[in-house]
């Protein structure tokens, strides 16, 4: 005997069929990303800290996603060489950036042309976390405070600075003290932080800025005093150094940042599985402990807040860059 028929629930399980291949047709092209290795581009030479940042990121990384994650030095012109790497390539998520101020808030606009949008150019996907500059000075100087570095510019007519180079953190911000403080300090830049040191140390100059963290051996061993730090709040590194805020200096706030960027219109998805990657890695007690070491506060932050600390920070250091007439 026959079975009897049922063309309508034969046509719903069609359909039903149907959708199901729709659907599947429909997944994002990067639902099996990443099924290859993913490069981050550091835009310093191998060693410094934006490197050592990158391989702990990547290493963690490459746990999480079960793909290797690999590091890609791409030094020169204030980081705008690596920059423009990251910017010129394919949204797909093979790409990737550890953005920090240089190649986002100095160097593009060191060059005679500006080579991408550090804003729009860009998808900021997490932030790191901060490291803060340090103003410091040679122990027999007749500078104790940040507040004498204004005093004795004033009394003397003009103070030098050092910094690890021109267009460097350190000689932005001391643009920015010259412009808030209203007195003329005068760079002197130097070939990296180290051969700065041994000037300020053997007092060639009166004062140093850069980023906090390879001076604290100076500073415990008395061959420099640090004066404050940039950062709004103290830094667990160097807890009883005192923040450019509590001298009253609001508009000297300022963070040196490190973060992960990618090529401007990542997936919304994409850049979301990243960030919560990150957030969960920089959670972890061994990586705040190691970013601690290298004066790096963690900090999580969604893909749309990083985005607007970015273009915060670019609206207080470009126009620092281009009125102090840094070219590279």
């Amino acid at each position: 005997m026959s079975q009897p028929e049922f063309p309508l629930l034969r046509r719903r399980g069609t359909l039903k069929w149907l959708a199901g291949g729709a659907a599947c047709l429909a997944l994002p092209a990067f639902a099996a990303w990443p099924d290859k290795p993913i490069k981050i581009v550091v835009t310093f030479p191998a060693g410094g800290a934006s490197d050592i940042v990158a391989r702990l990121m990547a290493e963690q990384l490459g746990k999480k996603l079960g793909q290797a994650v690999v590091v890609d030095n791409r030094p020169g012109a204030g980081g705008s060489v690596g920059g423009l790497v990251v910017a010129q390539a394919p949204a797909d998520g093979y790409t990737l950036m550890l953005s920090n101020s240089t190649p986002v808030s100095i160097g593009p606009f060191a060059l005679e042309k500006q080579p991408y949008d550090p804003v729009e150019g860009f998808t900021h996907i997490a932030l790191i976390g901060n490291a803060p500059c340090v103003v410091m000075a040679n122990p027999h100087a007749p500078i104790k405070t940040i507040t004498d570095v204004e005093s004795q510019a004033r009394k003397t007519g003009r103070l030098d600075f050092g910094s690890g180079g021109p267009a460097s953190i350190g000689h932005i911000y001391g643009e920015l003290m010259k412009k808030a403080m209203g007195v003329n300090l005068q760079h002197i830049p130097y070939r990296g932080g180290a051969p700065m040191a041994t000037d300020l140390i053997a007092g060639v100059i009166p004062v140093g800025i850069d980023v906090l963290t390879a001076f604290v051996p100076y500073f415990k061993s008395g061959q420099l005093v640090p004066l404050a730090v940039t950062s709004a709040a103290r830094s667990p590194l160097v807890p009883d150094v005192p923040s450019v805020l509590e001298f009253g200096y609001r508009k000297l706030v300022l963070d040196n940042f490190f973060g992960l960027s990618g090529p401007a219109h990542m997936p919304a998805d994409m850049v979301a599985r990243l960030n919560a990657a990150c957030n969960e890695i920089l959670a972890t007690p061994e990586v705040k402990k190691k970013m601690l070491e290298l004066g790096i506060t963690t900090q999580a932050m969604s893909p749309a807040a990083f985005g607007g600390f970015v273009k915060e920070q670019v609206a207080v250091l470009a126009p620092a860059v281009k009125g102090a007439g840094v070219k590279l």
